[in-house]
């Protein structure tokens, strides 16, 4: 399939072919930078992106949440906060939700994984896991979210995080940290991250305090448009997500 350059081209499209196209198009392209990425966004997604929100199958948000829940990899997007930090394992990135008002964003951090150079180098280092917890609920048809929680923790980087860790690990930190928590505390307090320089420390504070806004383009039972913002003023993100279990 080409490159479409007007939505009314697409109208002739089935939605699985709109889907595996953007699908394909989007291949080796999340390592880009964000510049790069949103020019790709506004000369050559957006037709499709702007089609596919017109057959969103589930436009209410309540109907939105059941869909959501389970496991879902980000294939591509350009949230600018996921890399802060350096050497993002993409196909280790995932999202969770659980059917419980959590859903977390988990990465695993290897710096020098992708260079055959520095491999050898960084073979010894410990990898670095981070998790963005946060709760989730409907308002006035919309999505209410709010980050509840930073966890870190270092790992083997010679044994990949599975999704089955990822998950394992979303449940231990909400069971122990969060829902044994009082409901009189703010769950959002000021974030503690280690092994961090501070002005990379501040990049996450500024990400993590801010008000979230999300809203489902479109979403099926395997693959989500999301539009985010993490405020009312900022330029709005888009990230593209396939179910993975």
């Amino acid at each position: 399939m080409g490159n479409i350059t007007t939505s009314k081209e697409l109208t002739s499209w089935s939605t699985a072919e709109i889907k595996n196209n953007i699908i394909e198009i989007v291949k080796g392209r999340d390592l880009d930078p964000l510049k790069a990425k949103v020019e790709f966004y506004k000369n050559e997604l957006a037709p499709y992106c702007v089609e596919l929100s017109q057959r969103n199958p589930f436009p209410k948000v309540a109907e939105q949440v059941a869909i959501a829940i389970g496991v879902w990899v980000p294939i591509w997007s350009t949230i600018p906060f996921q890399d802060i930090l350096p050497g993002r394992i993409h196909e280790q990135s995932y999202q969770i939700f659980h059917n419980d008002g959590y859903y977390a964003n988990i990465a695993r951090y290897a710096p020098g994984h992708q260079s055959g150079f520095w491999r050898k180098f960084a073979s010894k280092l410990p990898a670095y896991d981070l998790m963005i917890l946060q709760q989730y609920s409907v308002e006035n048809e919309q999505w209410n979210i709010k980050n509840v929680g930073i966890f870190q923790a270092l790992a083997n980087r010679e044994v990949p995080l599975s999704i089955e860790d990822a998950d394992n690990w979303f449940i231990k930190n909400v069971e122990s940290k969060l829902k044994k928590a009082s409901s009189n505390i703010d769950l959002q307090q000021e974030i503690d991250l280690e092994n961090m320089d501070r002005n990379t420390v501040k990049k996450f504070e500024k990400a993590y305090l801010a008000t979230s806004f999300l809203e489902h383009l479109y979403i099926d039972n395997d693959f989500r448009l999301v539009k985010s913002r993490r405020e009312a003023t900022q330029r709005s993100s888009y990230t593209i997500a396939v179910r993975r279990g």
